[in-house]
């Protein structure tokens, strides 16, 4: 096997979670596609099949994808090369993904004997008194 094709070999396994995104506001497609390595047709494609995929055209009509949008695009291509879902099934897993992130977890109010309250009412009552005294 020839370096050529043993490096070709290797980019093709590169796991997504190892891709580097460079700190930028936006990237071209071509841009996208060699950090994805994916053929820009792909991209393109994705963009008619997920709905979270929407990058923002230019003023002359080049797609500029975010950053979340180059994230959505690895977790994407993570899904359906490397996890072995179709199509259909990753935009269900998106959906349910994103439904989940709406759901507000419990705030971590950790639990507190009644008596260590009292002497935080305590504190602010006396922090009140002393703020009304300046007046």
């Amino acid at each position: 096997m020839s370096s050529h094709n043993k490096a070709t070999a290797r980019s093709l396994h590169v796991k997504t979670t190892d891709v580097v995104i460079p700190e930028k506001l936006y990237f071209r497609i071509g841009e996208v596609a060699r950090l994805c390595r994916l053929p820009a047709y792909v991209l393109r494609f994705w963009e008619t099949e997920f709905p979270q995929l929407k990058p923002v055209k230019s003023s002359t009509g080049q797609r500029m994808y975010r950053r979340k949008d180059v994230e959505s695009v690895l977790h994407i291509k993570q899904l359906l090369y490397e996890e072995g879902f179709t199509i259909a099934g990753a935009r269900q897993h998106l959906r349910s993904e994103t439904k989940g992130d709406k759901k507000q977890a419990p705030l971590p109010f950790p639990a507190r004997p009644a008596a260590s309250l009292k002497n935080v009412q305590q504190g602010l009552r006396e922090i009140l008194t002393m703020l009304s005294a300046r007046r």
